[in-house]
């Protein structure tokens, strides 16, 4: 195993995270971006007026996509798993 198939591995596992992580991040972003004007417009400053939305947000997008998403981990896994034994050549 070379340089080229580590650096292959590693970029495979951070676009791995990317994949699996953006939904749910841009749905928090959105949703906090949106709490965050209303809040502003009607001077309500209440701190957990953040948190319900973005976790409710943030398990609909789960129920949503988490089927695709344990699938891709599931692929990745199986990908990495066949790839040992070429590793330990």
């Amino acid at each position: 195993m070379d340089i080229g198939d580590i650096v292959t591995l590693m970029r495979g596992g951070i676009l791995q995270v990317i994949i699996l992580s953006a939904p749910i991040l841009v749905t928090a972003l959105v949703v906090g971006l949106i709490v965050a004007i209303l809040q502003a417009t009607t001077s309500i400053q209440e701190q957990t007026l953040t948190f319900v939305p973005k976790i409710l947000a943030i398990l609909l997008i789960l129920a949503l996509l988490g089927g695709f998403m344990f699938s891709s981990l599931g692929d990745y896994t199986i990908q990495l798993f066949k790839m040992i034994p070429s590793m330990a050549r």
